[in-house]
């Protein structure tokens, strides 16, 4: 627990570089203007406490009185734009001064008045409205506040990155003080500089209200990859991941070390409820709750991975069958990549895979995680009584998916005795294992060529390339979790399989690709759906299928990039 508590804080201080704190600095820097030498002190005590706790504790708030958290964010707001109003209009300043004295309950002297109690009001706003950039370590944490895991060690980590927090926040704000004191122009101007962070309070609260912060952070990340995963890429050493792990297992005594739930408990162990990442598609949402007395299966998948795509026709056949019998069917879409996260993405996936059960993203991993879930795809059966009975992990064994939810059924009271089982078979004749082109998972590039990170780079073509092995030929920028060629660049894949599959997605609105297989064009008998003329058309973030074979053999296929702008994310094979 030394280890996690020692790096929390540790990242909340470096938290002060990232480009989370950004929106919230006008706030900080406020603390400075107004009051007596306590008041800095009250805006973090105040900070302190309320990020703590609400970090803990707003999802059990939340589902114990039914407030929305978004409503306490509101409050907030309102709080830190009536601090922007009193520096801008002095008769305001006095009417809030008076509010926090008769809050405090204190005499009123000026110092009490716009000293520690004032500066705790707006620390406690501050802690509320603040959204950091989450690393692994408060990851975990909002994670097991989520599904209510919190003890002794949780509250100690989680208010070591407060304090961490909170060390420059200080430092700014009594920077700010000292500028202001020691310097005869910033005195002298002192009334005005006090309206001018008026202004930038107000136009903050502003922005937090109408979630522009959020929209401002996440467009600085985009536009900056490197600057957010920099900062927290300290926590992911293996000596933070092993004490996160036994973390996680102490504050949940229905998980053990590289087991999932129905690994340990079969069907002793009641189904974890749904957390929800993001929106709900072709239902409200649902709960385990809710549910009672309905057989549920739960899907963990997502749109580009092949086979869990290979799956949909087997679920969508069990809906139809079943649904009407008390069979709830429900996907949970944990994203492998960034683009996934996007719900017009998942939106238009779930049309055109032709899914009518309910789907909910997971793009926090909070219903993974509490799963224990370590697959795409993995299949959780859970009875009337809300206990997971069975689990399956990755493709086939339809026949016996199907038998236990007949079983299931029948125990429910369905009758469904007279429905023959016969799921068709799928044979996947690939041996080549997928390839990931980002550099983090990046596996098989031919030993000959050696990636330079988040930079463009040219790339010779190797002397041979061995099977399962690819190559970059041409201009390369690679980057975390997707490669990116320049307009004339080329990726050769020596694979055995049948079917070729490559997730990619366009920066432009259409990108071309040209597609060979044995350095000659592919025709028609063995291009798949989404070629035509031996050129592919990238222009939806999905999965592109390549190659359709009549059986496995062993190839070279050859991407040939006709337009910029296009990324790679994972090959896979079938």
């Amino acid at each position: 627990m030394i280890i996690l508590v020692l790096f929390a804080f540790l990242a909340g201080v470096i938290t002060i570089l990232s480009p989370c704190i950004l929106p919230i600095l006008p706030i900080v820097l406020s603390g400075s203007l107004t009051g007596d030498a306590k008041r800095p002190f009250g805006v973090i005590v105040g900070f302190i406490a309320s990020f703590t706790f609400f970090t803990l504790f707003l999802a059990s708030i939340v589902k114990a009185t039914g407030v929305s958290a978004d409503l306490l964010r509101t409050i907030s707001v309102f709080i830190v734009l009536g601090f922007g109003i009193s520096l801008l209009i002095p008769k305001a300043q006095v009417l809030m001064e008076r509010l926090f004295t008769t809050l405090a309950n204190r005499q009123s002297s000026t110092t009490q008045r716009t000293g520690f109690s004032g500066g705790i009001f707006l620390g406690i706003s501050l802690g509320i409205v603040w959204a950091p950039c989450v690393g692994p370590i408060l990851a975990s944490i909002i994670t097991l506040a989520i599904v209510s895991k919190v003890n002794f060690e949780t509250f100690l980590i989680t208010l070591a990155y407060s304090v961490g927090t909170a060390i420059p926040m200080l430092a700014v704000i009594w920077g700010g003080r000292s500028l202001l004191q020691k310097h005869p122009w910033f005195l002298r101007n002192s009334a005005k500089i006090q309206k001018i962070f008026g202004i930038f309070m107000i136009v903050t609260a502003l922005a937090i209200f109408t979630n522009t912060d959020r929209k401002f952070q996440a467009f600085i990340l985009e536009k900056f990859p490197l600057y957010g995963t920099n900062l927290t890429r300290f926590e992911d050493v293996p000596l933070v991941k092993d004490q996160l792990e036994k973390l996680e297992q102490k504050s949940d005594d229905d998980r053990k070390e590289g087991k999932t739930i129905t690994d340990m408990f079969g069907g002793s162990v009641s189904a974890p409820d749904f957390i929800a990442g993001g929106q709900w598609f072709n239902s409200e949402p649902l709960s385990i709750k809710n549910l009672r007395g309905k057989v549920i299966l739960v899907d963990f998948w997502t749109y580009t991975c092949i086979n869990c795509i290979r799956t949909l026709p087997y679920l969508k056949a069990w809906h139809q069958k079943y649904s009407d019998k008390g069979l709830v069917i429900i996907g949970v879409h944990t994203p492998e990549f960034e683009f996934e996260k996007n719900p017009q993405n998942v939106e238009k996936a779930i049309k055109d895979f032709g899914i009518e059960y309910p789907v909910m993203q997971d793009n926090e991993y909070a219903t993974w995680r509490v799963y224990a879930n370590r697959y795409w795809p993995a299949k959780y059966f859970i009875d009337k009584n809300g206990k997971i009975r069975s689990s399956h992990f990755g493709e086939g064994a339809y026949d016996e998916s199907e038998k236990m939810i007949q079983d299931l059924l029948a125990e429910a009271g369905s009758e469904v005795t007279d429905i023959a089982i016969n799921n068709p078979l799928y044979q996947i004749g690939a041996k080549t294992p997928e390839l990931y082109l980002g550099y983090e998972r990046m596996g098989y590039l031919v030993e000959s060529q050696r990636v330079s990170k988040n930079q463009y780079q040219m790339y010779a073509a190797p002397p041979s390339l061995p099977l399962h092995r690819f190559a970059f030929v041409g201009s390369w920028k690679i980057e975390k979790e997707r490669a990116m060629p320049k307009k004339g660049a080329s990726l050769s894949l020596h694979f055995e399989a049948k079917d070729v599959f490559l997730v990619m997605r366009s920066q432009a609105s259409a990108s071309k690709v040209r597609v060979l297989l044995n350095e000659k064009p592919v025709d028609q008998k063995i291009q798949g759906e989404d070629i035509k003329n031996g050129v592919v058309t990238v222009s939806d973030d999905r999965l592109y299928k390549l190659i359709r074979l009549s059986s496995s053999g062993s190839h070279v296929l050859t991407l040939e990039f006709l337009d910029d702008g296009i990324e790679l994310y994972a090959s896979t094979f079938g």
